[in-house]
């Protein structure tokens, strides 16, 4: 038997598992042998656990009960297979993901494999729109192949574009690179645009083919160029609108600022209770605040007190319907599109310090070894008595000196266990390094950086965690012997095997070996992949392809755990001033708090997690573009200088290099190397065809930057030698 088979220490592998943790391997296993049938004895093997046949049969009809296992005969069981476009013909319906070479994929709901759609292949469809597409699998391939056949639902309407005046008529060109087409709007109605400016134009017809005409109508007039105007616009053609409608502002400007005495007596009063936030420092809304009281047990009771938006913002109210609808606030670069108006999100809701405000509380109680014994969850009252920015509280965390030195430095402590018991348990760590920037005046960024996580960032990461898992808990067992208590819950599927079967190779490529034999496997090899890219840059650019072989996190009346933090049950319960998700937890939670259960429509739930979730991708996609346009925007002020970088990325035009010193992403064309390439299978690496250079991803290199495009977030780049 070959050394890699041996057989390990038999307390490292052969252990007995949940119930939970048991049903997840056995999928797992299902799942990377398709084809393949086994009885509950083969399992307990492959596995390598302790668990009885009774414990494996009980999870293999829960699994087959989930639609994810068959029953055969003999007693043998194997993988339930989805109905996926992997071999054959057929036809789909899925989101369209658009790539930045202009191809796209199909991400299929309930289908594991996404669907390639060449830009040809594309039609009308653009990045977001809900399509319906027929499939093939080419001659030699594993992999499906689609083409779309119908836009069912467009992500956006409304686009910023220039406007063009002509002789005849008036028309639209959209900045999106993703849309191919001009808009033609009436010359009567133009709302005073003048020709050049750049404009919101709502879409009234669509084209019939690619590169076709539309109509629509002019919504908005933005003016010029600049930066401002261009944060906006990633606002806008992301489906975002700049500004709450007058309902909804009126509505939030109708609350007063007092809290009445009535209302103070239906809550638990935690305002003599030391309470402080941390947050960064040019932050305005504070959703979270961090309590801490000495118990006479000799306990401590830890609360975590967020921003109680559901007492203002009311189901079937304006403010409801405004906040669902956006459901996210949008974070760019220099600014923030809030999810609730100003006077909810900045003030009434927000924890300020030095005043009393109203929260819907979990309280947490810890015995001496930093474990929870107790908790209780309800609407409360607080009075902030400090606000931190994390810079602040790190300085006292290792100074261990100021205001508060003694609490924050036990709550650090406390965090530091719960964050050891969880990565124990199977979480993995997704720290990905996050660009900052750090800008003049007039918004033009003068510096990007990495930004560094330290113990005061981790240690509020790490309460809301627990408060995250504890409600999605809660409720879970509320339901026991019962029926479900529809929830909102925060999901987060294993890795693709293939995916995963592609990273490990490309890991082996830069010296790194994974093991990828179950999902707890992977998760540990995740671990150490970070730790060793703190020393090794190269493979720091292994962890974001390591988070694509991940299922995306998602919102979901369906449970299914979260398994990048190891939860068997895990919401989102502490943002509720930026997402709808955590004021849907909030009304839930609250009609759960007494003895009866009380449960909503699962289906119509389902159909509201769906709508969140896909905002949230919006909202994200949004971020990214605002960043890859200030990294351009940096990097305009270093056209002709030289800068180390990484090898990110090989595409069939040349190779993409990631600077080191700021992240900053730019294209080296084959072109300017003068040779051909071949590229290898993967796209690992490319070969000159002449001079038989190789160039393999995560190499280091030197360029020069040769040219910046604001207008397209490009950055054009040519090799040095040395």
């Amino acid at each position: 038997m070959k050394k890699k088979f041996s057989k390990p220490k038999q307390k490292n592998r052969t252990k007995k598992r949940t119930q939970s943790q048991l049903q997840k391997d056995i999928f797992y296993l299902l799942k990377r042998n398709p084809t393949k049938k086994f009885n509950p004895k083969q399992i307990a093997k492959k596995l390598q656990v302790k668990n009885s046949k009774d414990s494996v049969n009980d999870a293999l009809d829960k699994l087959i009960k989930a639609g994810k296992a068959r029953a055969l005969g003999d007693y043998k069981f194997m993988l339930q297979k989805k109905s996926r476009p992997t071999g054959g013909r057929g036809e789909a319906t899925g989101t369209v993901d658009v790539t930045r070479t202009g191809t796209a994929y199909i991400e299929c709901e309930g289908r594991e494999t996404d669907v390639f759609v060449s830009a040809n292949n594309l039609g009308t469809a653009m990045h977001g729109d809900l399509v319906k597409i027929k499939y093939w699998v080419p001659r030699g391939r594993r992999k499906p192949e689609g083409e779309v056949i119908k836009v069912l639902e467009r992500a956006s309407e409304s686009f910023v574009g220039t406007l063009h005046l002509l002789r005849q008529h008036a028309l639209v060109e959209p900045t999106r690179i993703d849309v191919n087409m001009d808009v033609f709007v009436d010359p009567d109605k133009l709302k005073g645009a003048e020709n050049g400016d750049r404009v919101v134009v709502k879409i009234t017809a669509w084209p019939k083919h690619p590169r076709g005409k539309a109509k629509g109508e002019i919504t908005a007039v933005l003016g010029t160029e600049g930066s401002d105007l261009e944060m906006n616009t990633i606002l806008i053609n992301a489906g975002f609108n700049l500004t709450h409608d007058e309902a909804t502002i009126a509505e939030a400007n109708a609350y007063p600022a007092e809290i009445t005495e009535s209302e103070i007596k239906k809550r638990r009063d935690f305002r003599g209770i030391t309470t402080f936030t941390i947050d960064p420092e040019d932050a305005k809304d504070f959703d979270d605040a961090i309590s801490i009281q000495f118990l006479e047990n000799g306990n401590v009771e830890l609360g975590v007190h967020i921003a109680d938006v559901t007492h203002f913002v009311k189901p079937g109210s304006a403010l409801d319907k405004e906040a669902y609808k956006r459901s996210t606030s949008v974070y760019l670069v220099d600014r923030v599109l809030p999810m609730l108006p100003e006077r909810l999100s900045n003030e009434l809701c927000s924890l300020r310090p030095h005043e009393d405000r109203l929260t819907f509380s979990a309280a947490f109680e810890f015995d001496k070894n930093n474990k929870v014994v107790n908790r209780w969850f309800g609407k409360a009252i607080i009075h902030s008595d400090r606000r931190f920015a994390y810079e602040g509280a790190q300085v006292i965390l290792e100074g261990g000196e100021g205001e508060f030195s003694s609490e924050l430095k036990l709550i650090n402590k406390m965090a530091k266990d719960l964050r050891k018991k969880r990565f124990k348990h199977g979480a993995i760590d997704f720290d990905m390094e996050e660009v900052r920037f750090r800008l003049d005046e007039e918004g033009v960024p003068i510096e990007v950086y990495v930004k560094e996580r330290k113990d005061a960032h981790m240690l509020i990461e790490e309460y809301m965690l627990l408060a995250n898992r504890e409600v999605a808990t809660f409720i879970n067992k509320k339901a026991k012997g019962q029926a479900e208590i529809p929830f909102i819950y925060r999901i987060h599927d294993t890795p693709n095997p293939e995916k995963v079967a592609e990273l490990a190779k490309f890991a082996k490529e830069l010296g790194f070996e994974m093991n990828i034999s179950s999902p707890k496997a992977i998760g540990k090899s995740f671990n150490k992949l970070v730790e060793a890219a703190e020393t090794d840059g190269a493979l720091r650019l292994l962890q974001p392809l390591a988070i694509r072989t991940m299922a995306k996190a998602a919102y979901s009346a369906e449970n299914i755990g979260h398994y990048g933090l190891g939860f068997d049950y895990y919401s989102h319960f502490t943002s509720p001033i930026r997402r709808y998700s955590d004021v849907l937890a909030h009304r839930i939670l609250e009609k759960n708090l007494g003895s009866a259960a009380w449960r909503t429509d699962k289906g119509e739930l389902e159909e509201m997690c769906k709508h969140i979730s896909a905002q949230e991708r919006k909202a994200m996609d949004a971020e990214r573009q605002s960043i890859k346009y200030k990294q351009v925007e940096f990097m305009e002020k270093h056209v002709g200088e030289v800068f180390d970088g990484y090898v990110s990325g090989i595409i069939d035009r040349g190779i993409f290099v990631e600077l080191k010193a700021n992240k900053c992403e730019g294209m080296v064309g084959f072109d300017t190397i003068n040779e051909p390439f071949d590229i290898a299978d993967g796209r690992l690496s490319a070969t000159g065809k002449r001079s038989g250079q190789v160039l393999k991803m995560g190499d280091s290199v030197k360029v020069k930057i040769l040219k910046t495009d604001l207008a397209r977030r490009q950055i054009e780049m040519e090799l040095v030698e040395g």
